[in-house]
C-alpha cells in the first residue's frame, strides 16, 4: 500500500467554490451554502485503509465541533467506474454505517478535487470564516498498521486555534494516503 502526501496548498488560498450531489439526501450542496462559517473539507472515499482507520473519528470529530460553529463537508473524487466500492450507493452505506452527521458529497467530475489540488484521501483544507485556507495537513499521526492511536489531535489542535482566533499552526504536517483514483486522461500536473 504506497503513501501519497497531500499537496500542503498555500495557507490563505481562498476556497474554490462547488456545487456537488450529496447522494445520501440527491441534493445539491454547495461550499457557498456555508457562508461566514468556518468549514473543513475532507477529500475521503469509502475504502482507503488510511480513511477506514480514522471514520469513527472522524465522525466524532464533526459531531464535536459542528456545534461550535465549525462546519464539515466530505468529498470523494475517485473513480467510481474502476473503483466501485466508492460508487455513491456505497457512499450512502458509509453515511449510515458511520452515522456522519456532514454532507457526503460526491466529486464525479474530479474537477473539485483538482481546483483544491487534493491529491490523497484524506486530505484535509479547514479554512475560516472568510473561507482562507487556516490549516491543511494531517488529522493525527496514526497510519495503518502502524502502534500510534487515532486521537485526531493534529485536526483538533487546529479547530480549537481556529475557533478561538489564534495564529494557524506552525507545524502543519501533510496528511498521508491513497492517492485520488483519478478517471484516465483527469491526472493533474501536481502530482
Amino acid at each position: 500500500m504506497a503513501a501519497t502526501p497531500s499537496t500542503m496548498l498555500e495557507l490563505g488560498t481562498q476556497a474554490p467554490d462547488f456545487s456537488l450531489i450529496e447522494p445520501a439526501s440527491g441534493n445539491m450542496i454547495s461550499l457557498s451554502d456555508f457562508k461566514n462559517e468556518a468549514v473543513l473539507v475532507a477529500f475521503i472515499s469509502n475504502h482507503c485503509p488510511y480513511v477506514i482507520l480514522i471514520k469513527d473519528a472522524l465522525a466524532q470529530f464533526a459531531r464535536d465541533y459542528q456545534d461550535r460553529g465549525l462546519k464539515v463537508i466530505a468529498i470523494n473524487a475517485n473513480d467510481v467506474e474502476n473503483y466501485p466500492d466508492d460508487s455513491p450507493e456505497k457512499m450512502v452505506e458509509d453515511v449510515e454505517k458511520y452515522d456522519y452527521t456532514f454532507p457526503y458529497l460526491f466529486d464525479e467530475s474530479q474537477q473539485t478535487a483538482t481546483a483544491y489540488q487534493a491529491s490523497c484521501t484524506p486530505d484535509f483544507f479547514l479554512f475560516d470564516a472568510n473561507h482562507k485556507l487556516y490549516y491543511r495537513g494531517q488529522f493525527d499521526g496514526a497510519r495503518p498498521n502502524s502502534e500510534i492511536p487515532v486521537t485526531g489531535e493534529d485536526m483538533i489542535k487546529a479547530a480549537e486555534s481556529l475557533l478561538a482566533g489564534e495564529p494557524q499552526p506552525v507545524v502543519q504536517k501533510p496528511s498521508m494516503g491513497c492517492n485520488i483514483k483519478w478517471k484516465a486522461g483527469n491526472e493533474p500536473q501536481y502530482t
